[in-house]
């Protein structure tokens, strides 16, 4: 708006032989006016002790501090709407979710318009089973979730994670559909476990499958990669910095809190295997970062 007025004004000074220096345009930051985030846990940023039931069910157990609403303070958007939700799959973008605590989060899509320019998107990790396998892979005992999940040479969570991305492409042309001046962001996951160790002290995972596990994160990290790609999407790579600050790491290094349901960021009861305030903070970095902020 104010580009032509400077230009006219530098011009005048130039004219009489002053030198001038002309600021960047502010234009050149980025400006949205509508956003939506979308999403499971990881995207909801679960948390116990810092719930936000304002756009959403409390049984959503979404943060009041997670990476998408830290984007929109930085943004300074008018219209925000955070439809993340705890246990939410690609099916809960156009169904309702009912929730273990008593509520139903709509279909995460009612928020989209065609008026949104701003969309975020974090999903597939339920898709491919990947609490049941932390579930199955929790033990003090001798036993190993590989066992279950890997038969006859056939890794059945990796086949899981395949089968998801065409669910999430569809996904992204909903979104394309719904909001189609929209730029779309997809979200990777954090290094939730590392990919050659582990830690069974503070995972209760035996050291191989927490590897698997580790492993079985860049899997989904590639399957959300080749969907992005596939659609005109943008991915943004939250899992590289955070590689180092998993759940074997010690409070205040790690951005994923292990099965032990406590968290020191915040201090209170925490839900196991799911990013803490300090992975909500990378998440937010790494997507502020992505939109030039």
């Amino acid at each position: 708006m104010f580009g032509g007025a400077r230009a006219a004004v530098a011009a005048s000074l130039l004219t009489v032989g002053l030198a001038v220096s002309i600021a960047p345009d502010a234009a050149a930051a980025p400006s949205y006016r509508e956003y939506v985030a979308l999403g499971d846990s990881w995207a909801a940023d679960v948390s116990l002790v810092n719930l936000d039931a304002s756009q959403v069910p409390v049984g959503c157990a979404q943060s009041r501090s997670n990476y998408p609403k830290q984007v929109a303070a930085a943004l300074g958007v008018s219209t925000f709407r955070d439809a993340t939700c705890g246990q939410a799959t690609t099916k809960e973008m156009t169904a309702p979710q009912s929730l273990l605590v008593p509520g139903i989060n709509a279909p995460q899509f009612d928020r989209l318009t065609p008026s949104t320019d701003l969309v975020t998107l974090g999903i597939g990790g339920n898709d491919a089973g990947l609490a049941d396998v932390v579930a199955t892979c929790v033990t003090f005992g001798a036993s190993h979730c590989t066992d279950q999940w890997v038969v006859g040479g056939v890794d059945r969570m990796s086949a899981l994670i395949d089968a998801g991305k065409g669910k999430v492409i569809d996904v992204l042309q909903g979104i394309r559909a719904r909001s189609p001046q929209a730029r779309v962001l997809v979200i990777g996951y954090l290094a939730g476990l590392p990919t050659n160790s582990g830690c069974a002290a503070q995972s209760g995972i035996p050291d191989s499958d927490a590897a698997w596990v580790g492993r079985k994160l860049v899997e989904l990290n590639d399957m959300l990669i080749a969907a992005a790609a596939a659609t005109g999407a943008e991915y943004v790579d939250t899992y590289s910095g955070s590689v180092g600050h998993d759940a074997c790491q010690a409070p205040g290094v790690r951005w994923v809190e292990g099965t032990m349901p406590m968290s020191s960021t915040p201090q209170g009861v925490a839900v196991p295997f799911h990013p803490n305030q300090l992975g909500a903070n990378h998440q937010a970095w790494a997507v502020k970062n992505a939109l030039g902020l």
